[in-house]
């Protein structure tokens, strides 16, 4: 026989007994919250392909690059959209300003991709990636060539190194 109280314990407890129950309603808002934080900071950034045999020239321009044909160039190789067109050894004993293997690939459709080539002339816009150790005979000839094959801007891929100091903010003592 139960007392009393604990009769009256018993059916306090199982009057305010609550059912636990995981409400997942503010751990969505949360995840939802997260996913778009991540899409807008994540489209600011684009990534240029890169090849081990590149060492990057550092620069502070900030401005971000946009999609274009990349013309790859190792301390070895020519490649553009990654295809390889010739040797530096060969870009070097050419006689003029254009090299024709380079160019030939810069007016395949297939290569440069079909946006880039139904773009109008002046918006054509080609990326060079070079390695900095590369002497400037072989870059004037690419440039060269760039331009020949109706491209009408053409930009460097450099890293992006610490921001420069404002002019006068160093004041030597």
């Amino acid at each position: 026989m139960m007392s009393s109280r604990a009769r009256r314990m018993m059916m306090h407890h199982l009057r305010n007994r609550n059912e636990s129950e995981l409400n997942l309603i503010p751990m969505i808002d949360i995840l939802s919250v997260l996913v778009s934080f991540l899409l807008v900071y994540s489209t600011e950034v684009e990534v240029v392909q890169n090849s081990k045999g590149i060492e990057i020239p550092e620069s502070i321009v900030t401005a971000k690059p946009r999609e274009t044909v990349v013309v790859m160039l190792t301390k070895d190789e020519l490649f553009v959209q990654g295809e390889r067109v010739a040797s530096i050894a060969e870009v070097q004993a050419i006689d003029g300003l254009i090299i024709a293997p380079l160019r030939e690939a810069l007016l395949r459709p297939r290569i440069i991709g079909k946006a880039m080539a139904e773009r109008e002339l002046a918006d054509r816009e080609v990326t060079v990636m070079a390695d900095k150790t590369l002497p400037y005979e072989v870059l004037k000839k690419v440039m060269s060539t760039c331009t020949d094959a109706d491209f009408g801007k053409i930009s460097f891929a450099t890293m992006q190194k610490d921001k420069a100091l404002a002019p006068g903010a160093f004041q030597p003592k």
